[in-house]
Formats: structure tokens, C-alpha cells, sequence
């Protein structure tokens, strides 16, 4: 069963573990487009659901039938027969058989606690019902991959027992024994002994190892099983499942190939990982976490002067692998920490010629260190930060100006108007434009506004939304009469920017970082000319 493309085999069980986690729902069409993602990544199994547990499953294995997956095999997942019942005669093993999968993967119960109070069977029960069934499904032709439940509580409570449900499953010729941390509860040392203890002593069995975070140590948990000898590693792509989710395998993949020397993944596909864990995350409808090792944006972050300049001399210096390893991007941050170095490093993307001792360099160090004392902040508003440079240089011409606005609300909601309406003139090549909208709030009334305003100049920015907006109070002290720092996403549905705005008035701040936003999407395309 082993492809010989691997060192290490990657089962991903996101469809079925992941979607286990809270807030987590696929439909169908998701389910075949994680399926999909996860074959570009080239992970060996797919772990795709349990058709004797809902009817989306059952139609998710049809249809999956005519993916023409290039690296994964999919594999159905399913529990031991039920107690007192024949495998050929229970109805969740018969499901399995029709999905038509080449792989199954079955779970069964190691922890005698288990086993005692939840399957409410005796302990040689347990151990006929794992027999029976892995030896029902090699009967029928099947690969059987068994995860042992709990099998580290079980373990760390009666050790000859946990040991006998592992022996009994390879007995009845199960191809793969995947030691689960169902709990998420064992901590490293605990999960290194048990791992060399059963390679010792079953050294025959090809071994996987399954982990959850519920004590964040998931992904090194992983890591002792495979320096035990483990080849086969279970988890989700994103992280997310039961509770704390199961291990990362977009943190975990790249530590195994880059750190450790492991193939886990067809050569060069490693490159893709950052992309893939988005696309799947988009498609789970989560945000990934910034500080996600290896994929996060800020995995490549850099902001004190010393680290950039270090990392722009030698990225060894402050970079443990290089982000096109892993699909990713460095990223020097603006703020009055930032050296002369990161600020140079990102105006030569406009002005190459331009070195860290140049005068707009030094004016640029210098405008940063005061507009953060004032409260702006252009770590997470690039876009705003390109402005700056382009009005240092002197390559800036205002392609508009908003010379009045009005918004207004009021409240409750009327039945015939929205709560919010905004007014807006401005002037653009010398002709005026005056344009009013209503919103469900003051921003999205300024927004509508505004663009329609300027729409009839620029008809691009008709492809333009507002992503996300994010409000901060800069000093609490002053209460309501505290400036506050808005930060606003946009998107043209290719292109993501942010940009920043600062006021004591929270809607002049939002029409500092909208009007950035236009000023940027226009700046980076053709600007059509105005009629």
C-alpha cells in the first residue's frame, strides 16, 4: 500500500475529523473541492467521511467515484461491528463496502475504560470485535488502515491491554496501526516511550500516529512517533477538528521535509502548501491564523530595525527556511521600529536606485516615527504606506478630492430608508460630481457614496468592495473623545490592500483609509480616462 513518492505518509482527514470541529460545515460541492485541493498537495490518503453516518457522505462517495485524482487514495471511515453482531450483518460495515474505496479506515476501542463505559462490552468482547471486523474487510479485498482510540490512556491504564487490541488488529491483517491521542492529553516523553515500546515489540507493524491539541503539542507529539519509526501520519491540513483540532499539517508537512529530511509530499509540491491551506480554509469559511507557523502572514514578518537589516543582508539570520520553500512571502513592516534598511527595501520596488542613506529615506524614518506617535500605524496598511512613499518622492498627483461629505443616521430604522444615508462631492480633473447613498450604517453609506461619485470617472473601481473593517481607540484614557485608528480590506475579487485612516472622528477616519483604498486600486491599474 506504501507509494513509493513517500517517506512519510500523509493521511488528511479534514473532510471527516476537521469537519468535526466547531463551526465547520461542508456542503457536498465543498467537500469535492477540499477533496480536489488536497490531491493538488499530493497527501497519500484522504480521509473522506463516514457513509453509515449521513446521506451527504454517501453521496459525497458517488460522486467522488469520478474525481480523477492524480496522488490521494480516498479512504471511508467506519467503526468495529457493533457487540452481538456479525461484521457481514452490521450496517455500518456494509455502507463501507459501497463506497467502493480501495482503503478503509476503521477505529476501534484500546482504553479499557472504554471499552467497559462506553461500549458496555467485555474486554475480550473489544477485542473479537476488532478481529472480526479487519478480517471481514481484508476478506472483501480491502486495505484496512486501524486507528487505535485513546490508545496512550489505554496505555498509560492497563498496558497489556491497550497492547492486545494493537496485536489482535494486526492479527487480522489490518495494513497500517495508527496509535491515536484522541484526548489531546498526553504530553511528549509519554508519547516517545509508548511509540518506541510497541516498534520493540511489534517490529513487523507499520505504524501511524494521530494527534490532537488539546495540551498545543500536537505537531510534537507527531514528530517523537516519527523519530520512533512511524511512516504514517494522520491530521488536517488546516488544523481544525474535535475541540483544540487535530495537528496542523501545514505547520507539521514542512518541519518533516525541511527539518528532518522526510518526503511527504510529490517533489516540489511543498511550494504549494501556503496556497492550498488557504484555498481550503477559504472553502471551510475560517480565517487562518497570522502567526501560523510556515503559511501564517506574519511567518515572515519582520519590524525591529536590527531583524531586517539582518534578514536583507543574510536571510539566515532571521529566517529559519526561505518563504518560497513554502509558498509564502517576507514581509518588512513600517513602523517607527523599522531601520532605514526595510524602509529602503520597500521603496526600491518603486525607486530601485535608492539606498538606505538616501534623503527620502531619512525624511521617510523620520515621518513614520511621528505619525505613530500620533497614532497611525502602517504594519497592516500597505497600501496607505505606498501612498507615503509615492508623496516622499514626489511621484504623487491626487487623482481626486473629496472637498465636502455629509453622513447621517437615524434611528429605528425607517420603513421605506435605510438607517444611514451619505453625501459626497468631488472634484475630479477639474469637474465636479455630487452623488448621495443610503447604507445600513454610516461607513457603508460613505462607502456607496463615494464610489458612485467617482465611478463615472473610474469605471473600474465598479469591481471594488470593502473585504474588512477594523475599528481601534488609540489612547482609552480620553473615552469618547479618543482618536481612533481605522483599518479597512479591500478587494477587486483578485487583489486584496489595506489602509489606514486616524481621527477623533470615527467617520473622518474612515474616509482617510476609503479614500487611501480608491487612491491605491487606481494608482495600480490602468486609469481609464475621465469623460
Amino acid at each position: 500500500m506504501k507509494n513509493s513518492n513517500y517517506d512519510i505518509e500523509i493521511l488528511d482527514t479534514t473532510l471527516r475529523d476537521g469537519a468535526q470541529g466547531e463551526g465547520i460545515s461542508f456542503s457536498l460541492r465543498d467537500k469535492l473541492a477540499v477533496t480536489e485541493a488536497l490531491d493538488e498537495l499530493g497527501v497519500a490518503f484522504i480521509e473522506a467521511g463516514n457513509p453509515g453516518s449521513n446521506p451527504k457522505d454517501i453521496e459525497y462517495f458517488k460522486q467522488a467515484a469520478s474525481l480523477n485524482l492524480k496522488n490521494a487514495k480516498l479512504c471511508a471511515f467506519g467503526s468495529t461491528r457493533k457487540k452481538g453482531v456479525k461484521a457481514c450483518d452490521d450496517p455500518q460495515l456494509c455502507s463501507l463496502m459501497n463506497a467502493e474505496t480501495e482503503v478503509v479506515v476503521i477505529f476501534g476501542k484500546s482504553w479499557d475504560l472504554h471499552v467497559k463505559e462506553v461500549l458496555q462490552v467485555s474486554l475480550n468482547e473489544n477485542l473479537d470485535m476488532i478481529g472480526d471486523t479487519i478480517s471481514f474487510l481484508k476478506a472483501k479485498g480491502k486495505k484496512v488502515i486501524y486507528d487505535a482510540e485513546h490508545f496512550f490512556d489505554g496505555y498509560a491504564a492497563d498496558y497489556s491491554y491497550a497492547l492486545s487490541t494493537i496485536q489482535t488488529a494486526f492479527g487480522a491483517g489490518a495494513d497500517r496501526i495508527v496509535l491515536c491521542d484522541t484526548n489531546g492529553g498526553s504530553i511528549s516523553d509519554k508519547i516517545n516511550t509508548a511509540a518506541w515500546d510497541v516498534k520493540k515489540l511489534m517490529p513487523e507493524t507499520v505504524f501511524g500516529i494521530h494527534a490532537h491539541n488539546d495540551c498545543g503539542l500536537a505537531i510534537a507529539n507527531s514528530i517523537v512517533a516519527v523519530q520512533a519509526g512511524f511512516i504514517h501520519v494522520q491530521g488536517t491540513l488546516v488544523g481544525f477538528g474535535e475541540r483544540c483540532g487535530n495537528v496542523s499539517l501545514a505547520a507539521l508537512i514542512p518541519t518533516l521535509e525541511l527539518k528532518m529530511s522526510h518526503r511527504c509530499l510529490p517533489q516540489g509540491n511543498l511550494r504549494r502548501i501556503g496556497e492550498l491551506t488557504r484555498r481550503v480554509a477559504e472553502i471551510a469559511n475560517i480565517t487562518i491564523s497570522d502567526d501560523m507557523p510556515y503559511v501564517g502572514t506574519h511567518a515572515f514578518s519582520h519590524k525591529g530595525g536590527m531583524h531586517t537589516d539582518g534578514v536583507l543582508k543574510n536571510s539566515r539570520s532571521f529566517e529559519h527556511v526561505s518563504p518560497e520553500a513554502v509558498g509564502n512571502n517576507r514581509h518588512l513592516l513600517m513602523s517607527e521600529v523599522s531601520g532605514r534598511a526595510a524602509i529602503a527595501e520597500r521603496v526600491k520596488k518603486i525607486a530601485p536606485t535608492i539606498d538606505k542613506d538616501h534623503p527620502v529615506i531619512i525624511s521617510l524614518a523620520e515621518k513614520l516615527k511621528k505619525l505613530e506617535a500620533d497614532g497611525w500605524s502602517f504594519e497592516g496598511a500597505d497600501a496607505s504606506f505606498e501612498i507615503l512613499i509615492l508623496r516622499e518622492l514626489g511621484r504623487y498627483t491626487p487623482l481626486f478630492t473629496i472637498e465636502a461629505y455629509r453622513v447621517m443616521s437615524e434611528h429605528p430604522k425607517g420603513a421605506k430608508i435605510e438607517c444611514s444615508n451619505a453625501w459626497v462631492k468631488v472634484l475630479v480633473g477639474g469637474e465636479h460630481e455630487v452623488a448621495a447613498a443610503e447604507g445600513v450604517g454610516p461607513v457603508g453609506a460613505l462607502d456607496e457614496a463615494l464610489r458612485r461619485a467617482l465611478t463615472r470617472f473610474f469605471p473600474g473601481l465598479a469591481k471594488m468592495r470593502l473585504e474588512d473593517y477594523k475599528v481601534r481607540v488609540i489612547d482609552g484614557k480620553d473615552a469618547t473623545s479618543a482618536f481612533v485608528r481605522v483599518l479597512i480590506e479591500s478587494t477587486d475579487g483578485q487583489r486584496t490592500w489595506n489602509t489606514v485612516g486616524v481621527s477623533a472622528d470615527i467617520i473622518d477616519a474612515t474616509r482617510a483609509a476609503l479614500a487611501d483604498s480608491i487612491e491605491y486600486m487606481l494608482i495600480n491599474d490602468a486609469i481609464p480616462e475621465a469623460k
